[in-house]
Formats: structure tokens, sequence, C-alpha cells
């Protein structure tokens, strides 16, 4: 029996756990921190070894596969030993992917990747479709593999995910767009992120469909680099394209083999420059798998949105707040910041990825009249914006970025919750900041 070992016990690590456990290996979990008690219960409940606030070599380099959950670099000490054993290291997905005979609908991106699998997710559902959705959203892949059966699984991955995958293979790969983001992971090589994106191609073949953004300067000239046997189907907002998706005349035109699609911009449920590519992105996926044009009308047109991305949470004393704390990085809030209205009271900051923050220098400039700081550490973002703005605070904690707000902002205004930073020096992860953004704006 084959001992399969498992480096970190979120939902991605138990979720492969138990699909290892039901595949017959021997699995062992092991997690340098405490595991949640809903990690406890599902190991548990399916009988498989772990450890918790400690990894022990002897217990983890005898395996004959490891399987590492993506928030964990490479060049930790106990990934470098298992390397260094020549004992191979995959993640979930990988290996979900080898007992997984579905229909496999990928998508990545530097930005708008979980709006654009909800939405594929969501026009799937209205279908009839038996899918399921995975990866860096909703239940992990490897668990919904060992206990449901699915026709079809869309799939948000990271590039954290991508670097771990070797055999998979989408059936259709949507790359949205390619930014500068996490390159602290990468070296600060912005090539070796690029590479890490195109993962997503890997073992395509013709009768696959690659849908990208033409209008991406980076994929473009990656695109022009390397070999690709999928079918290559472009979005664009600038121009017209035989095969994909264009606008035009301030409407979405969407082409694939013989099937047509066509909708006006603003009909979409979700407004915005961004949110015109995420949408586009779902329709061409939608005529591939030969969605009828009625309910893909009817799925672009009620799409209500992902929670923490864009979200408007209330109105008090008419200012606006906005949670997009799922706002990671400078591209993502510089989209926020382009779809609202001046004047804006922006909260920024968290653990900085390696950041060049001059891309929103325009933006901040002509809307942004105070910046609170949210974060450990905010020394480059005074350093950066301290000119550009008429007052400049420093929080560390939700409920306080929140108080200050209230205390500073006048009618008119909105405050905008968009960190272009990573949440971890503060919360445990981006979801935990909004929810308590979240919270802290319903107590006013």
């Amino acid at each position: 029996m084959s001992r399969v070992v498992i480096l970190g016990g979120g939902e991605s690590g138990t979720g492969a756990a138990v699909l290892a456990k039901t595949k017959g290996y021997d699995v062992f979990l092991s997690d340098c921190n405490m595991l949640t008690e809903e990690a406890r219960q599902i190991l548990e409940k399916w009988k498989i070894t772990y450890e918790e606030g400690k990894h022990s070599a002897e217990s983890i380099i005898n395996a004959d596969l490891v399987i590492k959950s993506p928030g964990i670099p490479d060049d930790v000490p106990m990934v470098v030993r298992i390397i260094e054993k020549g004992i191979p290291v995959i993640s979930e997905i990988e290996f979900a992917g080898k007992f997984d005979s579905s229909v496999k609908i990928c998508i990545t991106g530097s930005n708008g990747k979980t709006t654009t699998s909800s939405i594929i997710y969501f026009l799937m559902k209205k279908a009839g479709l038996n899918v399921g959705l995975a990866g860096n959203i909703g239940l992990s892949y490897a668990y919904q593999v060992a206990t449901t059966k699915r026709d079809y699984y869309v799939i948000e991955l990271s590039s954290f995910q991508l670097d771990g995958m070797y055999d998979f293979k989408a059936d259709i790969a949507v790359l949205l767009n390619i930014t500068p983001d996490h390159l602290d992971r990468y070296g600060n090589e912005i090539g070796s992120y690029i590479k890490a994106k195109f993962r997503i191609t890997q073992n395509m073949s013709s009768s696959d469909c690659f849908i990208f953004c033409a209008d991406d300067q980076i994929t473009i000239s990656h695109l022009e680099k390397i070999i690709l046997q999928a079918k290559k189907l472009p979005f664009s907002q600038i121009q017209k394209v035989e095969e994909g998706a264009f606008i035009e005349d301030d409407q979405m035109f969407v082409h694939y083999q013989e099937k047509e699609y066509s909708m006006f911009l603003r009909e979409l449920s979700l407004q915005g420059k961004h949110n015109v590519y995420n949408s586009m992105a779902a329709a061409i996926t939608g005529k591939i798998l030969n969605i009828d044009n009625s309910i893909l009308k009817e799925s672009l047109s009620s799409f209500t949105g992902v929670e923490h991305r864009m979200e408007k949470v209330l109105k008090v004393k008419n200012v606006l707040y906005i949670n997009d704390s799922k706002g990671t990085n400078v591209n993502s809030t510089w989209y926020a910041l382009e779809s609202v209205a001046a004047p804006v009271v922006w909260i920024a900051g968290g653990k900085d990825k390696g950041n060049d923050y001059s891309p929103l220098f325009e933006l901040v400039k002509e809307k942004v009249r105070a910046i609170i700081c949210l974060g450990k550490d905010n020394k480059k973002l005074h350093t950066v914006f301290e000119e550009m703005v008429e007052e400049m605070y420093d929080t560390s904690s939700a409920e306080e970025a929140v108080k200050k707000a209230y205390e500073i902002t006048r009618p008119g205004d909105t405050v905008l919750l968009s960190p272009a930073c990573a949440s971890f020096d503060l919360f445990k992860n981006y979801e935990e900041r909004g929810k308590l953004f979240k919270e802290a704006v319903q107590k006013l």
C-alpha cells in the first residue's frame, strides 16, 4: 500500500486526505499550525491519522507521495527535505484529477477568476447540468471527487495550485489576465509567475478550448512563444475577433463555430470594464457547452456577484461602504477605484507582496480624499501616497478602520475597503477581513 502524506490541514488538505483514504492509501496529514475543529472532525470521521502544531520528519519523509497545500512555499525546510529525498510533491487538484473523468472548466488569472468561475457555475446550474464548483472556491475538489459524482467541474486555480500540477488537463481553460502578483513567491520574477499561470494550458489537445484576453499584452506576448494544441478563443473590448467575443455598439457579440450570442452591455448584471471581460469569458464557455442563448441571457443579467468583491454593504448618513476585501493586488484595486465615483475614503494595506503602486497614482490623485491604512506595517503606503491625499491614518483592526472612516467621511463619500495587499498580517484570510469589515459597518 502506498503511503500518502498531506502537508496542510485546510480545506484542500483535508479533502485530499479523504480522497486518498477512499482510494486505499496509507494516509497521514501534518499541519504545523493547529487544525480547526471542523478539520479534526472530518479526519476522525474518516479515521485518518494526523498531527498538528508540528511537522515530524520521521512520519513524513517515508512517504511515496506528498500532497502539499497551495499556501506552503517550496522553500520551507520540510518541503526542501522532501524534494531532496526525491519524493514527488503535487497539489490536491493534480491528485484529484487522477480519479475524475468529468469535463473540467478551469479558470485562472491575476484578477476576476472567482467572479468568472461563479458566473460559469451559475449559468451551468441554470442549464440543469450536474456541475461542481471547486479549487480556490467552493468545497475542496478532492473531497467532492471522493464523495459525489459530477459530469462537470468549474475549477478556479491560483498560480500556487498550478505550480503543483503536471498531468492534469483542462477541457476548457480560461486565462483572464496576468498582472504582477505574488512575486514574493516567485523570486520577484514576473517570468516565473507568467509560466505558472500558463500551466493551465498544459496537456491540452486540439479538441480542447483555450479562452484568453486579447487585450492583455503579457498574455499575448507569452502566447506567441509557446506551442498550444487547443483551439484559441480570444475576447476583446478593443478589436473584432472571428471566434470568441468582442464589443461593438455597446453590445457583446460571441461566436463559436456556427453558434452566436449577443446582448447589450447595459443588460449585464455586473457593470464595469473588468466585469465585461469576466462576462465575455463566461459567455464563450456557455457557447462551447452548447448552453441555450435564453439561459445565457437570464444568467448574465441576474448574477448578483461574489462576496468580498465590490460588495455594497450599507449606506450610512449618505456614505456608501463597499467591501472589496478580495482586492489583494494593485491591479484588482485599480479596477475597484476606477469603478467608484469620487470622493473616496480608501481603506488599504496588509501584507505587501512586493507591490508597485504606480498604476494607482492617477486614480488616487483624482478620486481619493483620505487613506486609512489597515495593517501591521504601513510605512510603504505612507511613503508612496502621503503627498497625494489630504488625510492619512493608521489602524490595526477592521473595527478601528471603520470607526475612523465614520469620523472623517462627508455626505456623498464612498468608503472603499480594497486593500491591494494580502490579509495575513492581521487576519486569517481575505474572507475574515471582509466579514469583520461588514460587521463593523453594520454596527454604525
